[in-house]
């Protein structure tokens, strides 16, 4: 069975979402499309963080994040993306990886994180649309050691044994985001961690608020009522949102997301609210 199910998907529904039209399976728009789509869907996490299911099956991803105003988390971005660019003809397989952001020297965690291969005339090249705040815009050359710009921040790949390493520059410092290899993945090996983000209660997605979109030159980031814009001269704005609906509008508005309604959702952004997040 194959990852990218495309029979069902609905293409044109996904290309209004993210505002691009042309259907050629090449470079360019492979270009476009990793711009655009964390542009348009943002990264959020107001399921598991309200204790709602997470579904990995592509119409409820299709419901969710181009119908219904969502976004999403890492599985939900990348296989959303990974059964789009199937649909126009690319040739794409779903990877996994180790993320080692802020994660201290030697501690080695599960496999928690989702990324796209995408084999070109040009050669291969990595997609990643579902990272959170540092989500690359632009589609990476699988090539060790050499700095590739894209619409915001340099990344680059390094080698690590048989594995990669995926760095970002911040700040004018190097810094790991996650390793990973070429082995295929199948749909049960993203849904184990899926779970696993969802109630094992160390999950930091069940703790806090999280929500991040980019823009062309700028990067919006929300932990708890810490609102942040990143841009790219290297200014950086940030302000603490005070209450609850003011979390609300600001999910709204800014990252373009249609939040649930309901006494929950407001109960628990009020108890985030004024609390400022000293983690990054």
């Amino acid at each position: 069975m194959t990852l990218f199910n495309a029979v069902a998907f609905d293409v044109d529904a996904y290309l209004a979402r993210v505002g691009y039209r042309a259907r050629n399976a090449d470079l360019t728009t492979l270009q476009e499309l990793a711009l655009l789509h964390p542009c348009a869907i943002p990264f959020e996490n107001l399921d598991p963080l309200l204790r709602r299911p997470v579904l990995l099956d592509i119409e409820s991803i299709q419901q969710k994040l181009v119908k219904g105003g969502r976004g999403g988390w890492c599985f939900e971005h990348n296989l959303l993306m990974g059964t789009a660019l199937t649909a126009l003809g690319y040739n794409v397989t779903g990877l996994s990886a180790r993320v080692v952001w802020n994660v201290p020297a030697g501690v080695v965690r599960a496999r928690t994180h989702m990324v796209l291969h995408v084999a070109l005339e040009e050669g291969p090249y990595i997609v990643d649309v579902g990272f959170g705040g540092t989500t690359p815009t632009a589609p990476l050359r699988l090539t060790a050691d050499v700095e590739q710009r894209t619409p915001h921040e340099p990344f680059r790949l390094t080698r690590v044994n048989e594995a990669f390493l995926l760095d970002v520059k911040l700040e004018g410092a190097w810094r790991g985001m996650y390793v990973f290899d070429l082995q295929p993945q199948m749909l049960a090996d993203y849904e184990m961690p899926n779970w696993h983000l969802c109630h094992h209660p160390e999950s930091h997605f069940l703790a806090s608020l999280v929500a991040a979109r980019a823009e062309p030159g700028r990067r919006y980031a929300l932990r708890n009522a810490d609102f942040t814009v990143y841009f790219a001269d290297g200014l950086i704005e940030r302000r603490v949102l005070s209450t609850g609906p003011e979390i609300r509008q600001t999910l709204e508005e800014v990252f373009h997301i249609n939040v649930p309604s309901g006494a929950d959702v407001n109960q628990t952004f009020d108890r985030f609210a004024g609390r400022l997040t000293t983690a990054t």
